[in-house]
């Protein structure tokens, strides 16, 4: 239950069209809802702002459609993440409408209230990546920002080993009133970008790269001694997590 139900359900009840015992029924999911391998945070959209986020690695497709079906409201977008196509079929069975599996970012999320209205008045996200290889994850961070309504403008490609490319898009990219960069093998691309931008950088560490890269930590070891100023590091190949960040940061949220 978000604010904007519980302030509805209020008003019915102080006008008498819903009765304090069926209020009740509607309430008693606060602040969690036991489904026995789950506790599902219910009240979390209602304390943060944004509803709970299943992270999908150590659930089954048939776990994660459950804990879906059970999340499920009218306004905001129900999302699982690091998710195969399987797990858009085993939720296809059990939720109707409003389901989509974004492939490439491999996202699964849900509004029953239909397509997610996306605006670009408040501004956007600009999601900067070094390869084609850390694509995944910058779309990850490009779709999540716009689950939650900002747009994302998509630089991909433009790593330093060519840093023509890059600066061939930079006044593109100033214009993004938050930028998330995504780079794995030595991560150097954050600092480059850090230093012509003038709003928060969101630096997105992946785990692509061999030998001394090991798994991303040359990457994040890289972003987190950034001499750039206004820089802020996620964990490896955690582009959700950036582009939660960005998304917020654009729409001025708390």
């Amino acid at each position: 239950m978000d604010r904007e139900a519980l302030q509805k359900l209020l008003t019915e009840i102080a006008e008498g069209k819903v009765t304090p015992s069926d209020a009740a029924e509607k309430l008693k999911t606060l602040p969690y809802s036991d489904i026995g391998f789950a506790k599902i945070d219910t009240h979390r959209e209602l304390r943060t702002g944004r509803g709970e986020v299943i992270f999908g690695i150590g659930k089954t497709p048939e776990q994660v459609a459950l804990i879906m079906q059970k999340m499920s409201v009218d306004t905001s977008p129900v999302i699982a993440t690091k998710v195969g196509p399987e797990y858009y079929d085993a939720a296809a069975l059990l939720i109707p409408e409003g389901l989509s599996y974004h492939k490439e970012a491999g996202l699964l999320s849900c509004r029953k209230a239909g397509k997610i209205e996306i605006r670009d008045d408040t501004g956007r996200t600009a999601v900067v990546c070094a390869g084609t290889a850390d694509i995944p994850v910058a779309e990850e961070a490009a779709v999540t920002s716009e689950l939650y309504g900002v747009p994302a403008d998509r630089y991909y490609d433009v790593g330093v080993a060519g840093i023509h490319r890059l600066l061939a898009k930079v006044e593109d990219i100033k214009k993004a009133k938050a930028i998330v960069v995504v780079a794995g093998m030595e991560g150097a691309l954050v600092s480059v970008v850090g230093g012509f931008a003038d709003v928060p950088v969101i630096a997105v560490p992946t785990s692509i790269g061999y030998g001394a890269s090991f798994s991303g930590l040359a990457a994040l070891f890289t972003m987190l001694n950034s001499c750039s100023l206004g820089v802020s590091v996620v964990n490896i190949d955690n582009g959700f997590g950036a582009g939660y960040i960005a998304s917020m940061i654009v729409k001025g949220e708390k």
